[in-house]
C-alpha cells in the first residue's frame, strides 16, 4: 500500500511559478513510475508528467512541454512538479499518483494522493 500527500499549490499571476510535492509512504518508492495528472472544472482529469524509479525517464504532456518538470528525490519518498510559466489554463486540481507500470500509470494509476489547489489568475 502506498500512500500520497500533495502540497504546494496555492494561487499566483500569470507568469509566475509554483512547485508542487508528493510524498510517499512506503519503502519501494523507487519502484515506482510517479506522476502528475490536473483536473480542471468541468473537465475530464488529465495526465500532466510522469517519471521512472529511477529518475531517467520522463514523459510530459504537450501542453506543459517545456515549462513543467518532474523530478524525485528516492531518499525522501519524494515527487515534485515544477511549474514555470503558468498560464490560466493550467488553473486545476492536481493529483499525484503511483503504478508500478508507466502505460498503466496513465490509463489506470493504482494509488492516488488527495489533490492539490493550483489557481492562476490573469
Amino acid at each position: 500500500q502506498v500512500q500520497l500527500v500533495e502540497d504546494g499549490g496555492g494561487l499566483v499571476q500569470a507568469g509566475g511559478s509554483l512547485r508542487l510535492s508528493c510524498a510517499a509512504s512506503g519503502r519501494t518508492f523507487n519502484s515506482y513510475y510517479m506522476g502528475w495528472f490536473r483536473q480542471a472544472p468541468g473537465k475530464e482529469r488529465e495526465f500532466v508528467a510522469a517519471m521512472s524509479g529511477s529518475g531517467s525517464a520522463t514523459s510530459y504532456a504537450d501542453s506543459v512541454k517545456g515549462r513543467f518538470t518532474i523530478s524525485r528525490d528516492n531518499a525522501k519518498n519524494t515527487v515534485y512538479l515544477q511549474m514555470n510559466s503558468l498560464k490560466p489554463e493550467d488553473t486545476a486540481v492536481y493529483y499525484c499518483a503511483a503504478h508500478i507500470f508507466l502505460s498503466l500509470l496513465k490509463s489506470a494509476p493504482a494509488y492516488w494522493g488527495q489533490g492539490t489547489q493550483v489557481t492562476v489568475s490573469s
